[in-house]
């Protein structure tokens, strides 16, 4: 038996027993930013932390038009398929910019929402994608104590949300359209040096032997980068989401990826290594909250701001006499 608050404990046994309504609570609750809900979350996440572990992370990024949804749905309907349970989480940076399209995640994968052992959750914008990924990394953990093995983190923005997503998971999967050189022109070599594996997706009809080449092409950007890992080299493959086509093969080399990395040990330095990291940047992210909620910072911050921009202090020195200000507050 669980002890402590009632609500917590409520919700941490709900989550034990996999029940998805608990699960839904809880992860409200950690996205909240009222004190009190922050405490009981932090709670929460203490007592359930022993259960959370036993899952295979997988990072999903992709172009625009790519079909990360598409991929996403055929994936998780073939993994329910062979007796996994899957959550799909969504990171977006961009939503509070521009209304970004993640709250359609499940209008978007209807028939794999609609299964009891798949659970969608999109993240909310909170200012910052640093607040985004926190509450991602949160969910992350509930989703596993509630027994989903396989998560599915998928990022709809770019470039910097690639970086946060790919310091979450275990493996990293990029998704890429037919269209071979042109496209490879357009993507970032930090984003590739990213990819554990390149899904050439739309691999079908009119676009197969395009697929093929850009497969070929992407296989030979990897070559010319150096591996982030002794034991596994970036590999690629095609697949066609909408025809269900190729799904198992990347399933394969996932499975073969997590074998040989767990073996070594570098999933589980890894993750060791996300943890610190995901520590100090709590540290400094709540270090900031509190600098920027001081009334004598308040006060003296649109001062330094307005003499940084007309040139009469450098941004270093205003730094320096904010952060005294605030350290003697």
């Amino acid at each position: 038996m669980i002890k402590g608050n009632s609500k917590i404990v409520s919700l941490a046994e709900g989550i034990a027993k996999s029940d998805r309504r608990s699960l839904a609570r809880a992860i409200t609750l950690i996205e909240s930013t009222r004190l009190d809900h922050r405490e009981d979350a932090d709670t929460l996440l203490e007592k359930i932390l022993p259960q959370s572990g036993n899952s295979i992370r997988i990072g999903i990024s992709g172009v625009p038009g790519v079909g990360k949804s598409t991929f996403i749905e055929s994936f998780g309907m073939y993994l329910i398929s062979q007796g996994h349970r899957v959550a799909v989480l969504a990171i977006d940076p961009s939503s509070q910019r521009t209304g970004g399209s993640i709250l359609g995640d499940k209008t978007r994968m209807e028939l794999l929402s609609r299964q009891e052992a798949a659970f969608i959750r999109p993240s909310p914008a909170s200012g910052t994608l640093g607040g985004v990924a926190r509450r991602t990394r949160e969910a992350m953990l509930l989703c596993e104590a509630a027994g989903f093995d396989v998560i599915l983190v998928e990022t709809v923005g770019v470039g910097q949300s690639e970086t946060a997503v790919s310091e979450m998971v275990d493996m990293f999967l990029l998704l890429l359209l037919p269209s071979g050189g042109d496209e490879l022109q357009g993507i970032k070599k930090g984003i590739m040096e990213l990819a554990d594996m390149i899904v050439v997706n739309k691999a079908d009809g009119d676009l197969k032997p395009a697929a093929n080449r850009a497969a070929g092409e992407y296989h030979a950007a990897l070559g010319l980068m150096r591996p982030s890992s002794p034991n596994w080299k970036p590999t690629v493959r095609k697949c066609s989401a909408l025809h269900d086509e190729g799904i198992q093969e990347i399933w394969d080399v996932i499975k073969e990826f997590r074998t040989k990395l767990w073996a070594s040990h570098e999933i589980q330095d890894k993750r060791v290594r996300q943890s610190v990291s995901w520590m100090w940047g709590e540290i400094r992210e709540s270090l900031l909250v509190a600098f920027c909620d001081k009334p004598e910072i308040q006060s003296a911050l649109n001062e330094m701001e307005s003499e940084v921009t007309q040139g009469r202090l450098a941004p270093a020195t205003a730094a320096r006499k904010l952060l005294k200000l605030f350290s003697n507050a």
